[in-house]
């Protein structure tokens, strides 16, 4: 049988588009349930078992709560699992990273932090724009390719956002 689905631990169907408040009460209520603090008179076999299930179950929110990483598990639930690195066929995303790149130097090197809020909307705007195309055609098996496309734009925002953010901290010192 091996472990439960992640969308099955939380007793939700496979769906990209999630109700996250949701997801984290209910996560928090199932951490509760198997929190080592619970088992700490317990046989070593039950902590074990309590720790795993809490290993996975953490495993289990971060990939839900996280759009690429929930794009990535359904695409893998769908057709197996996918290489991490894989440079897909994309050269019109490849020019809109070059560009934003270059922008995130400019406004690093000009310590630019309005510039720097700006690009973060921005940034959160396609992003959201790709959550969207994602929803649209993640469960049509002819679009496959495209949805493993938009997956992979995903991972790269969500990376840029990450660099972002770093890039505030260092402004703001």
């Amino acid at each position: 049988m091996g472990t439960p689905c992640h969308f099955a631990l939380f007793e939700l169907q496979p769906s990209f588009r999630l109700d996250l408040e949701q997801l984290a009460t209910r996560y928090r209520e199932l951490a509760r349930g198997v929190h080592p603090d619970r088992f700490a008179d317990a046989s070593e076999r039950e902590q074990r078992l309590a720790l795993e299930q809490s290993a996975s179950l953490n495993e289990a929110y971060q990939t839900l709560k996280s759009p690429p990483k929930r794009a990535r598990y359904l695409l893998a639930m769908k057709g197996g699992e996918l290489p991490m690195e894989v440079t897909v066929h994309d050269p019109d995303f490849l020019m809109q990273q070059m560009q934003w790149r270059e922008e995130l130097e400019d406004l690093q090197d000009q310590a630019d932090v309005a510039g720097v809020a700006v690009f973060k909307r921005r940034l959160k705007a396609a992003q959201e724009a790709l959550n969207e195309s994602f929803a649209a055609c993640w469960d049509d098996a002819a679009q496959r390719e495209q949805a493993e496309r938009l997956m992979r734009r995903m991972q790269f925002l969500d990376k840029l956002t990450y660099e972002v953010r770093q890039l505030e901290e260092r402004l703001d010192d």
